[in-house]
């Protein structure tokens, strides 16, 4: 009975998340339980900043005024790179699209990409069987 109880609370307290009135801060929560990075697990507990939806750190406000001033931060949360490849992505938008030249700011910039925003791996399958024993079947 004590068991079923907690059970219950517990899906209650999981679907009641997932209603529609749910906050933009929780929504960004829920997004962020699935990911990981760098060997670090998202929790649900992960703090993020409610203007932005972004994770907050020590860097947010740097990459809140160099790179919102031209796209939404879902453009940055919906991406996940190395360093490398968000470095490039800053490179390609100074050679399309005007972006300024970043300066002393670009490290603090990185550093919060590829702490936050690196590939997530996700694994959706088992991996391949190897030493199958396989058996002829015989209908009767």
């Amino acid at each position: 009975m004590r068991i079923t109880l907690i059970v219950v609370l517990g899906l209650g307290l999981i679907l009641s998340s997932f209603r529609q009135g749910t906050s933009v801060e929780s929504k960004a929560q829920i997004k962020t339980f699935a990911y990981t990075a760098n060997a670090t697990v998202r929790t649900d507990t992960t703090k993020m900043d409610p203007e932005t939806g972004l994770i907050v750190d020590e860097n947010l406000y740097m990459v809140k005024a160099q790179c919102t001033g031209c796209h939404s931060t879902k453009l940055i949360s919906a991406n996940h790179f190395t360093r490398d490849g968000w470095k490039q992505k800053i490179r390609w938008m100074q050679a399309n699209h005007n972006l300024w030249e970043l300066g002393e700011t670009e490290k603090q910039v990185l550093d919060y990409l590829e702490k936050n925003y690196a590939p997530v791996q996700v694994v959706s399958r088992r991996a391949p069987l190897k030493d199958i024993k396989w058996y002829d079947l015989k209908l009767k």
